[in-house]
């Protein structure tokens, strides 16, 4: 008996490193990605000198501002709406305490920054705050040394901030640096 030999059929796959390549492709242009965001911080360039530790910093020039797991704000030792802490904080800076600044316009308090230069504005959460508070409260931080800037600039320049030269913003900053440190978060309670 002779054996009838049929060929097996096969799939032609010479395309198919084509078809896979332009899939692909085309999975790559139509796919979105996460892009992570958070805040734009620029932190201290990188030294490998050690710092000098004879660096003595009065306690009356550091406006602690505390944060807690139910969102309210303790600052220097008193209780504040995030409403009243942009104020504060500019009086704060805008003190003036030593007379050593030429353009401040602050009361002059013994109890308060001796000058903006000095002026170092300290926050701490604790790790149950909401994150949206946390940057509401560093925002309006940022927003003291800003109106106190964009004053600046309409005493000494008679323009806005944002439309001065490199060199005039150089020269408002130096009579205003931003020095906010922010402290690790802490657990209190449960």
């Amino acid at each position: 008996m002779a054996r009838n030999k049929r060929a097996t059929p096969e799939i032609n796959a010479g395309s198919m490193a084509d078809i896979a390549f332009l899939l692909l492709i085309f999975f790559l242009v139509t796919t979105t990605m996460d892009v992570d965001k958070g805040l734009a911080v620029r932190l201290p360039p990188w030294s490998e000198e050690p710092q000098d530790e004879s660096n003595d910093i009065k306690e009356k020039n550091i406006f602690v501002v505390l944060v807690n797991a139910n969102n309210d704000l303790l600052v220097e030792d008193d209780y504040l709406s995030i409403d009243q802490l942009r104020s504060a904080a500019k009086d704060f800076i805008d003190n003036n305490g030593d007379g050593t600044c030429e353009v401040c316009r602050g009361l002059q308090l013994p109890s308060s920054s001796d000058n903006p230069k000095k002026a170092i504005l300290s926050m701490q959460n604790d790790r149950g705050t909401n994150y949206s508070t946390y940057v509401t409260v560093r925002n309006e931080l940022i927003a003291a040394y800003s109106e106190l800037r964009q004053d600046l600039a309409l005493r000494r320049f008679g323009i806005d901030y944002t439309d001065l030269s490199d060199e005039s913003r150089k020269e408002i900053n130096a009579f205003y640096p931003q020095i906010i440190s922010e402290a690790e978060p802490v657990k209190i309670g449960g």
